[in-house]
């Protein structure tokens, strides 16, 4: 008989490498077939302490008992069917001990469950106080279910001695593969958690340093400092968008460029600190960080770059006070930043009117102290490609990232200082869904909401989405034309009126430089101000591909031959000659 090594199910070698990784050796197995993988892959490698139990009931109690002496975690493991049921009375035990004990089971696919298929137990919710943690770990088939896999046992082991520690679940898919060939596990990506009392990493790399900050409440003036300290001391920038909250020295707005087709050096991060929640700046994400390390009170693993390394669970303030001892750098890689966006700036042509358009036009205008609401999707990216000044308040409900609510949701912030200006932009189809905002009687006269009507979900006709190849048939039930009056130039005209709102519309850019000057008026105004916009969507979306490729990708030499050869000799008879060819 050949010799075992490793099975060649990759979900177990992530699993068993990551065990590995975070020092855990001890290991309770039960006999089994559906574990049979992982049982046969760790007994041949001498890093583990194994030992057996038939009885996966006392299994779970002998685990208790382990690792309250050893004050190290404890693996038990057990085949499918009515065996993990067993592990539950052990399970509350350490629940309510707290005490690290992981319960490790295996299944055949969840695609099995409920089909009168035998030793298929449904494992995927759990009783509340078994376990604190209970993760899934599919069969891996490609490199997005290998960092399904990774961040899901990471955040399992994590959890381990996450606020107090207690028992986790990792609920493994297997193939019953019998190819036990696999001699070297694969190198896998640790995640640890650091808090206060930890010893903190070392920051050791030489290029360049970033912060994201997702959607984030307004920073003060004690945290900007921290922020800023950090920056002048590592040469870094902070990469922002209109939800990110920071508005100090290093601010780096980001999604001009990134929205570049063409490679970019400032793209390219060592490492990046992520912190803040869900970003809609999907061009100012496009940059390429080596390792992310994340900071937020919650502790939870959020890998949005699939590189994270660390996650801090303390506030962003000591995180950026530890990292901030040292000599002051050149701010080098903002210089560099502010540079390209500047540069490409500077290549932007005469745009089509619409929503990027006017973003470009009033952006910088908007009067101090007021305070921006945006709509998702189209508004936001708009909007996202220019600077508003660092008094302007900006957000956006990117949290459940729907378009439902936006009107609402500055009528409630505009109540709340009468003495500010609020500002709204909106696309038509969002603006109507929460249309009986505008109506509630406490409306204030600080409420100024611009719609831009292009009478469909523009962001479905767009050049780069989906929807876009199905040409005017996308209007009929993706993009949801038609609706609302047809772009009527007096529906809401009247409403607005009946209302107590000054309306004031341009359908060019004309009549738009004629009147937004009231628009964006620092002067307090009698009435609120509703100002529609009609536009295009194909001058919405040529707009967007004209942004989107300012700064083409270098052409290769077999694009730049084939280019003159068409010049040269027809587009037909190159086709003529490549059949030939």
């Amino acid at each position: 008989m050949s010799k075992k090594y490793y099975t060649n199910e990759r979900g177990l070698q992530i699993i068993i490498a990551l065990l590995k990784a975070h020092g855990i050796k001890k290991i309770i197995a039960s006999p089994g077939a559906t574990n049979l993988t992982f049982v046969a892959s760790i007994q041949q490698d001498p890093f583990f302490e194994i030992y057996s139990s038939v009885d996966e009931r006392s299994a779970a109690y002998m685990a208790c008992g382990m690792a309250a002496e050893s004050g190290e975690p404890v693996v038990i493991t057990c085949t499918g069917a009515t065996s993990s049921r067993n592990y539950m009375p052990g399970l509350t035990e350490a629940f309510y001990r707290k005490l690290p004990v992981i319960a490790l089971t295996a299944n055949q696919g969840v695609q099995n469950i409920g089909h009168l298929i035998a030793q298929n137990i449904d494992r995927r919710q759990t009783p509340r106080d078994i376990v604190k943690m209970s993760v899934e770990v599919p069969v891996v088939k490609d490199d997005a279910d290998a960092w399904l896999c990774n961040v899901n046992v990471n955040k399992a082991l994590l959890e381990l001695t996450h606020h107090g520690g207690g028992p986790v679940h990792i609920n493994f898919s297997t193939t019953y593969s019998r190819d036990f060939s696999v001699k070297e596990l694969p190198p896998v990506r640790v995640i640890n958690r650091i808090t206060l009392k930890d010893n903190f990493p070392e920051i050791s790399v030489q290029g360049n340093i970033g912060i994201f900050v997702g959607s984030h409440r307004k920073f003060t003036p004690v945290e900007v400092q921290a922020i800023d300290k950090f920056c002048e001391i590592h040469n870094a920038v902070v990469f922002c968008d209109h939800t990110s909250g920071y508005y100090g020295k290093y601010r780096v707005q980001y999604a001009l460029v990134g929205a570049q087709s063409a490679p970019n050096v400032t793209k390219e991060l060592d490492l990046l600190i992520h912190i803040g929640e869900i970003s809609g700046d999907y061009y100012g994400l496009n940059i390429s960080p080596k390792e992310v390390w994340r900071v937020s009170e919650d502790g939870e693993v959020k890998d949005f770059f699939k590189k994270m390394r660390y996650i801090f669970e303390m506030p962003e303030e000591e995180f950026f006070a530890r990292y901030s001892k040292g000599e002051k750098q050149d701010s080098t890689y903002l210089a560099k930043c502010q540079s390209e966006y500047q540069r490409i700036y500077d290549m932007i042509p005469e745009l089509p009117f619409g929503n990027i358009w006017v973003a470009k036009q009033i952006s910088k205008e908007l009067p101090a102290n007021s305070v921006l609401h945006l709509g998702i999707l189209n508004t936001l990216r708009s909007w996202n490609f220019f600077q508003v000044t660092d008094t302007v308040d900006t957000y956006c409900n990117v949290g459940g990232f729907g378009i439902d609510g936006i009107d609402s949701t500055v009528l409630g912030a505009s109540l709340c200082n009468s003495n500010k200006l609020f500002f709204c932009v909106l696309g038509d189809l969002a603006f109507f869904y929460d249309l009986n905002a505008i109506a509630n009687r406490h409306v204030h006269n600080n409420l100024r909401i611009m719609l831009i009507n292009n009478g469909r979900g523009t962001e479905f006709t767009n050049f780069n989405h989906p929807g876009h190849a199905f040409g005017e048939a996308a209007d009929l039930y993706i993009a949801a034309a038609g609706h609302y009056g047809h772009k009527s130039h007096t529906l809401v005209r009247h409403y607005a009126e009946d209302l107590g709102f000054k309306y004031l519309s341009a359908s060019n850019k004309e009549e738009f430089l004629s009147v937004y000057s009231e628009y964006i008026s620092p002067e307090e105004q009698p009435h609120p101000i509703l100002f529609e916009i009609f536009t295009d969507s194909k001058d919405e979306s040529d707009a967007l591909e004209m942004i989107h490729n300012l700064e083409k990708a270098p052409k290769t030499i077999k694009q730049a031959v084939k280019e003159v050869a068409i010049d040269l000799l027809g587009e037909n008879t190159v086709k003529k000659i490549r059949k030939l060819i």
